[in-house]
């Protein structure tokens, strides 16, 4: 049965990743994302239903538009792949439980946003205050009142703790070190995280982020790299490892 479940994440994965592809990309750029409907961005081709399934689709076209025949981004059918390999852990990891739930969400979000601020270097608004929204409905749910109150503080002092860190780097570099996008999603980290390992997430993807990030200024000569999918991928590991702050402590002490 729990092979059943984990497919079935799988699967359910790799649809929604599908569909934050499209939110990732057409939400910045304020358009709808229902129509139009997903089309070839060269030709426009409105695509048929054999050409949306995820992965296979991109599998038997050869990865290319069926009628102007441009290539299609490889992307594509690898943010689906991890979308559903993430779903599947969501589930492995915390079974039907409000954690899971949280995973969900927490996964939803940073794979649009991700998507969103490599792209256009942008993070969407309202993706993240549907995911705020979410959590906290799901905290409340769970332990009522006083655990929703708890996770909100949480998220304000993960969101200062990054305005903070925002201030000191724009002193340091003499101009502005990160966007505002950055900071709010520090808010988002603390509610599902806690303001403490939203924190530690800062430094993993300033850790994640500097050699990449060498490697982009090198070839490009690009002084324009986004933080925030550095953050997301740094929570997400956080998220998945199930680690908490004293297991940080006892490490770095012994």
């Amino acid at each position: 049965m729990d092979l059943y479940y984990l497919i079935f994440n799988f699967i359910l994965g790799i649809l929604c990743g599908s569909f934050f592809n499209v939110v990732g990309y057409r939400l910045p750029k304020e358009e709808s994302i229902v129509f139009p409907a997903s089309h070839c961005p060269n030709c426009n081709h409105k695509l048929g239903p054999l050409e949306l399934i995820p992965i296979i689709s991109y599998i038997f076209l050869g990865g290319k538009c069926k009628e102007c025949k441009q290539k299609i981004s490889i992307i594509y059918p690898i943010f689906e792949f991890v979308t559903g390999i993430m779903f599947a852990l969501s589930y492995y990891l915390f079974g039907f439980s409000s954690n899971y739930i949280i995973s969900l969400i927490a996964c939803s979000v940073l794979l649009i946003i991700i998507i969103s601020d490599l792209r256009y270097l942008i993070i969407p608004d309202e993706a993240l205050l549907i995911g705020i929204i979410l959590i906290l409905l799901v905290k409340m749910y769970v332990g009522g009142w006083q655990l929703g109150l708890e996770t909100l503080i949480d998220g304000i002092i993960g969101f200062l703790i990054m305005y903070l860190v925002k201030i000191i780097g724009d002193f340091m570099f003499k101009k502005e070190s990160m966007g505002g996008g950055d900071i709010k999603l520090l808010f988002f980290f603390g509610l599902f995280l806690g303001w403490e390992l939203s924190l530690i997430s800062i430094f993993i993807a300033s850790f994640i982020g500097l050699p990449i990030s060498l490697y982009i200024l090198l070839k490009n000569k690009s002084h324009i790299i986004p933080f925030g999918p550095f953050l997301s991928i740094a929570a997400l590991l956080l998220y998945f490892s199930q680690i908490n702050i004293d297991d940080i402590i006892r490490f770095l002490i012994f």
